[in-house]
């Protein structure tokens, strides 16, 4: 399936071509190394989606295009009640779209960061559904490589969501995976051993572990191993090794052996199955049919009377963002009458041909972008002490409509 595709929508058994003005454009709810994420409506069925977006040239310049199209392959081949799941794919001349389920429960990174305090029954329930959607990603023979609390999306009664398969993985045939991909606290040691050039892969096990991380962090409210992207992968191996997870009294037996499971360093006895899983102390009481059907009520509730994320993401799209994508219509328009029959929307591959066509003109766009980020930055800064004066006047001079 092309970015010009959909799925699983009652729209596509009418061959429905979807495209950028198919969707009103709500509010801006997140970014990442992705792209950009709002929240759209489709205008015929008013139903709410996220829509990812993100910039052809930038992904060219950083080298994700591989990235990007494998993302959409993965994607557009899962269904699961507990993945953020893919539903449109298209593009312009500016940008690629992915438009997948809404989740307004937010991400568990930003309810570590107000300081929910989750307890061991919900921690259980998450590992739970993140179990069975990790046992359906093996049986689609997918490595998802970055489990961690910002890639669980929870929906309004709490549930969990796994989403973000940019740098997944596809291993077939019982191989195992070479290609270093994560993020450095959650990846496993056998991850680390590659850096150094003597393992030969890693397979499935490395999202248990990284699961294990998930879990121990959502407790204590920090990670067993301390580490940054900048720390040295000798030092993190050694860790591995001479660092004993720290597991507070508090914590039942069964959930301290369950962690000793996920987080053991050797790959082949570390817990990293469901059938595994299910036949643990921890989970011997569980129901799976009602977690799966999602009966099973969770501990925490996200507060459905806000949006649970970072209201800074708004602002920056307002203030920084040179081309704002609810002004893409009109921008899209004016290019086009000042180009004449020449400014007509371009393919991503004809994109990527004349990027590489004409360096030169790349390396100076990219100057110049990097330029006015500087000036972006000093504007911001000038800006932050009258900040809410600012929003209500911008709100006033754009169209912009807010949740």
């Amino acid at each position: 399936m092309g970015l010009g595709s959909s799925s699983r929508s009652a729209d596509s058994q009418h061959n429905e071509d979807v495209n950028f003005d198919h969707f009103q454009i709500l509010r801006a709810i997140g970014k990442g190394s992705f792209g950009k994420v709002c929240i759209v409506q489709k205008k015929d069925t008013k139903k709410m989606y996220a829509m990812k977006y993100m910039n052809k040239l930038k992904c060219v310049e950083r080298n994700e295009v591989r990235n990007v199209f494998k993302e959409l392959q993965i994607m557009q081949n899962l269904e699961h009640p507990f993945l953020v799941n893919f539903w449109y794919s298209f593009q312009d001349e500016e940008d690629m779209f992915m438009v997948v389920d809404l989740l307004l429960g937010g991400d568990l990174r930003y309810h570590l960061q107000q300081n929910v305090h989750f307890s061991e029954s919900t921690v259980k329930l998450y590992i739970c559904e993140l179990a069975l959607a990790l046992n359906y990603l093996r049986n689609k023979h997918i490595i998802h490589r970055d489990i961690k609390p910002d890639n669980i999306l929870l929906d309004e009664h709490g549930h969990t969501h796994l989403t973000d398969f940019n740098i997944a993985a596809i291993v077939k045939d019982d191989l195992k995976a070479t290609s270093i991909a994560g993020t450095k606290p959650y990846m496993a040691p056998e991850l680390f051993q590659t850096f150094e050039g003597t393992h030969p892969g890693y397979s499935f096990a490395v999202d248990w572990w990284s699961l294990g991380i998930t879990a121990y962090e959502l407790l204590r409210g920090q990670r067993p191993y301390i580490m940054r992207a900048s720390t040295p992968t000798a030092e993190i191996l050694q860790s591995f090794h001479k660092v004993h997870p720290c597991f507070p009294a508090a914590w039942s037996v069964e959930m301290k052996s369950l962690l000793r499971k996920l987080l053991c360093v050797d790959a082949q006895k570390r817990l990293s199955s469901l059938s595994e899983l299910k036949d643990t102390e921890c989970f011997s009481d569980v129901n799976w049919d009602a977690v799966l059907n999602k009966h099973v009520p969770p501990g925490f509730m996200p507060n459905r009377r806000r949006l649970n994320c970072d209201p800074t993401f708004e602002l920056e799209e307002m203030i920084l963002e040179s081309k704002p994508l609810h002004k893409k219509k009109k921008r899209l328009a004016r290019k086009t009458r000042d180009q004449g029959s020449d400014g007509s929307p371009q393919g991503f591959r004809l994109t990527v041909l004349l990027v590489n066509q004409n360096q030169n003109q790349y390396i100076m766009k990219r100057e110049q972008r990097q330029k006015q980020s500087q000036i972006n930055i000093f504007i911001y800064e000038q800006k932050s002490r009258h900040i809410k004066h600012k929003t209500s006047a911008l709100l006033q001079r754009r169209s912009w409509v807010p949740v």
